[in-house]
């Protein structure tokens, strides 16, 4: 029917065609008898125009919505339909995911282990059944925190020699978990934390300087044991590497920095005060937007909008005062004279697209470390480690190799 003519259950069939698709719509109501004919017309009219037609969720939400209430009440059918409908439309997995999770507990564990059997059958019957990740003992990833405070919380996985992948300013140790799952299937043992401030650490009271940080750093391996290590580290996480090859040189066998800087030159000062004094009087919302940009070239933020948000919402969750304590720290970083004294192979990796820490910055890293090389990936920019995740891997990999 034309729009203008349209009555609610055209209306409705709108929405029942736009969550459920066209296949099972047709084959509902060309199979309609005189006898479920009214239910159909009554549940396209009220459920499907009065209910999904309302402005308050979005279809994606009202989705969600739909798969825990009717894994709760065990309605397997419709879980089905509308989960298969969900991954075929497009709909995130984690968030399906995060959804099944959440019933876990308010659903409970029977019903959650149902949801994921059939979701995973789903997932398998449309082609998209994500990769193995075993929980055996060399893959299984183990979660704990120091014993020393501020308690650092640490992910450990694999076995071999060991790795530490350090995060970037105002993320967690979630952005190496690709990473750390290639390391460790390929015979490393890799630890992650989350610096003081971020993700599941503590927040002690700011400002944090670079040397807190190090020293966070440093009780990490210690507690770990597992000594020499090689630190692998993307900007905040490369400017702590710098410091712990300065300051504890027994902990560190190799060096991996990345995108990053040892000293920032005067005129940045400002841009720093600037952020933290936004940051600590509006919160991350002020600033999360103008941080993605510069670390995502907008390539990426284009071609790659999930894994943009993922970075955004990460952002979003921090502790605004743990995030302006640790900006503080960034801005006043200087090991730039002492870099002669690091004395392990080293690798210096550098965006040409990052405007952040430009190669020029990695370059007068590698100048000043004996013996250390530098290498530009062409298409990254500040976070080279997921714009460009094939090349980092290579280039550190090949690096591991080299040394071990």
């Amino acid at each position: 029917m034309t729009m203008d003519r349209q009555d609610d259950f055209d209306r409705g069939l709108v929405n029942r065609r736009a969550v459920l698709g066209d296949a099972w719509v047709d084959k509902s109501l060309a199979g309609a008898t005189a006898f479920d004919a009214d239910f159909q017309a009554l549940i396209t009219r009220y459920a499907w125009h009065d209910i999904w037609g309302r402005p308050g969720l979005d279809h994606e939400t009202r989705r969600l919505l739909v798969l825990g209430m009717t894994m709760g009440l065990a309605r397997w059918e419709e879980f089905e339909l509308h989960c298969e409908a969900a991954i075929r439309s497009g709909v995130a997995l984690d968030k399906i995911q995060e959804t099944l999770m959440q019933g876990a507990i308010y659903c409970g564990v029977p019903a959650a282990n149902t949801a994921f059997k059939l979701a995973t059958e789903i997932l398998r019957k449309l082609g998209q059944l994500p990769a193995p990740e075993p929980l055996t003992d060399n893959a299984h990833v183990c979660t704990y925190h120091t014993f020393s405070a501020p308690q650092l919380r640490i992910t450990v996985q694999g076995e071999g020699q060991p790795v530490v992948l350090s995060h970037a300013l105002g993320l967690d140790s979630a952005m190496w978990d690709d990473h750390a799952a290639h390391l460790a299937a390929s015979g490393w043992q890799v630890l992650r934390y989350d610096h003081r401030g971020h993700g599941g650490s503590a927040v002690p009271a700011g400002p944090y300087s670079m040397d807190d940080l190090v020293d966070d750093a440093a009780r990490v391996v210690r507690e770990w044991g597992r000594g020499p290590v090689t630190w692998i580290g993307l900007s905040m996480g490369a400017m702590v590497g710098q410091g712990l090859a300065i300051r504890y040189p027994e902990l560190v066998g190799g060096l991996v920095l990345a995108n990053t800087t040892s000293r920032y030159p005067e005129a940045a000062a400002a841009n720093w005060s600037q952020r933290i004094a936004t940051v600590e009087s509006q919160g991350m919302a002020a600033v999360a937007e103008m941080v993605v940009e510069r670390y995502l070239h907008a390539d990426f933020r284009a071609a790659r909008p999930e894994a943009t948000d993922v970075i955004r919402k990460r952002l979003l969750r921090d502790d605004p005062a743990g995030y302006a304590a640790s900006c503080r720290a960034v801005a006043n970083v200087d090991w730039q004279d002492r870099l002669a004294r690091v004395r392990c192979p080293t690798l210096v990796i550098a965006g040409a697209r990052d405007t952040g820490a430009p190669p020029a910055m990695g370059r007068a890293i590698a100048d000043r470390i004996p013996g250390a090389v530098l290498k530009i990936i062409e298409d990254a920019s500040h976070l080279s480690a997921l714009e460009t995740p094939d090349e980092f891997r290579e280039l550190t990999q090949a690096f591991l190799r080299a040394g071990s």
